[in-house]
């Protein structure tokens, strides 16, 4: 069940942060969100009549096709939040939905996230027009979105200079409730695989604890393809796209090894954090100067 306010948000989730769920930078690690981020697009396709329902009965499904997060505001160790969660664009057979993620304590925006989810059949994944109806039932639930505005960035065109960061197997209990790879365990990946592209230039795990510093994402831009089966072999690629004076962009691109096809990319942009003081600060002169070194050109 959702609950619903006047202005036609629905409730999507209510819960609080576990220490399990922190990663080493003190929040709550980014799969985590993702887990959440799930339930909320469940909840808002059940209210709209496209929920687990409808796909176990006709075969069809809205999927996440590509998800926008921007990461404003952290939560930490038993932090109280809760999402809010409308429709903010239909389209002929897509549908854009929109979260808030907010401190329940606080009552602050921490995150907002545009997921795109594309109605299509579950056997092959082609795509499916929404009929009137479900276009109707999804414009009751339009919602006026301010979240902040998308920029689209030049990215490599081919894979020359990217670095191995991640490698493993899909495991059966990482899908979903429609038998399909869920979120999280792509974002667990990826969060593998920035690990190791920032430790390749001097960002490693024992200069962050000597130095009380860490990575912190402020934005994603996740890409899904084709979806991933258990025992199906997973590659990831890194690239450093940019250096600023505190910030980093990033770009992973995963594989399934097994045909060689690409199944998501992240474009991850973060900072180098104070632990203690917990804002942004400069990356030392040699890290800058090492990842100027391994920088992977983009296209125009």
């Amino acid at each position: 069940m959702v609950a619903v306010d006047m202005s036609g948000w629905l409730e999507t989730y209510r819960g609080t942060v576990s220490r399990w769920e922190v990663d080493h930078n003190d929040h709550l690690t980014v799969a985590y969100y993702f887990a959440r981020i799930a339930d909320a697009g469940l909840g808002v396709l059940e209210a709209s009549g496209l929920g687990a329902e409808y796909a176990a009965r006709g075969r069809r499904a809205c999927v996440t096709a590509d998800c926008y997060v921007r990461y404003s505001r952290e939560l930490r160790v038993g932090d109280i939040l809760h999402i809010e969660s409308g429709v903010i664009d239909v389209e002929a057979a897509d549908l854009v939905l929109g979260h808030k993620v907010f401190n329940s304590e606080t009552g602050e925006v921490c995150t907002t996230v545009e997921q795109r989810v594309g109605h299509v059949e579950l056997a092959g994944r082609a795509a499916v027009p929404l009929t009137g109806a479900q276009r109707r039932a999804a414009e009751a639930r339009r919602v006026p979105w301010d979240g902040p505005p998308r920029e689209r960035r030049p990215r490599p065109r081919a894979l020359d200079g990217f670095l191995d960061s991640a490698r493993d197997t899909v495991k059966p209990w990482e899908l979903d409730v429609l038998g399909q790879s869920a979120l999280p365990f792509y974002i667990h990946r990826f969060s593998a695989a920035n690990g190791h592209a920032i430790a390749a230039f001097g960002m490693t795990p024992a200069y962050m604890r000597a130095e009380r510093r860490g990575f912190s994402t402020f934005e994603f831009q996740l890409a899904l393809g084709a979806p991933l089966a258990p025992g199906d072999p997973v590659r990831v690629r890194s690239a450093v796209l940019h250096v600023g004076r505190s910030s980093m962009r990033l770009l992973h691109v995963m594989t399934n090894e097994r045909g060689g096809e690409r199944v998501a990319t992240l474009e991850q942009l973060g900072v180098h954090l104070d632990m203690d003081a917990r804002r942004p600060t400069p990356l030392p002169d040699a890290l800058r100067e090492k990842a100027g070194a391994i920088l992977v050109p983009v296209g125009d």
